[in-house]
C-alpha cells in the first residue's frame, strides 16, 4: 500500500509536499527519479495536465505530505483513492514508476 497523488494535483503541482517527504519519494511531473527538481521549469512551462506521483516502492506513509497539500489531492491507500472514484490515478501513479498496479497487494 502506497499513498497516492490523487487527479487533484493535475494543472496545481504545489510541490509543498516535496518539501516534507522524509524519503523524496514523491516525483514528476516528469522525471521519475528526479524528485521534483524539475517542478519549477515545468511551472515556468505551464503545469496544464501534468501532476506529481508518489513512488510506492519508497513511500513509507508517514503522512507528512497529506497536510502539505493545498487541494487535498493526497490520500492514504490505493483503496481509498479507488472508492473516491480516483482508480485512475492508481494506475497513472504505478504506470509513471514503470509498475504495474495489482489490486489486493
Amino acid at each position: 500500500m502506497s499513498f497516492i497523488i490523487t487527479s487533484k494535483c493535475t494543472d496545481v503541482c504545489d510541490g509543498g509536499c516535496l518539501t516534507v517527504c522524509p524519503m523524496d519519494c514523491i516525483h514528476g511531473p516528469i522525471n521519475p527519479t528526479g524528485a521534483g527538481k524539475e517542478l519549477a521549469e515545468s511551472k515556468e512551462k505551464g503545469l496544464k495536465g501534468i501532476q506529481m506521483y508518489i513512488n510506492p516502492n519508497d513511500c513509507i506513509d508517514c503522512s507528512a505530505c497529506i497536510p502539505e497539500c493545498p487541494v487535498d489531492a493526497i490520500v492514504s491507500s490505493e483503496d481509498e483513492a479507488i472508492q473516491l472514484g480516483e482508480y485512475q490515478s492508481v494506475i497513472k501513479n504505478y504506470e509513471f514508476f514503470g509498475l504495474k498496479y495489482l489490486e489486493n497487494q
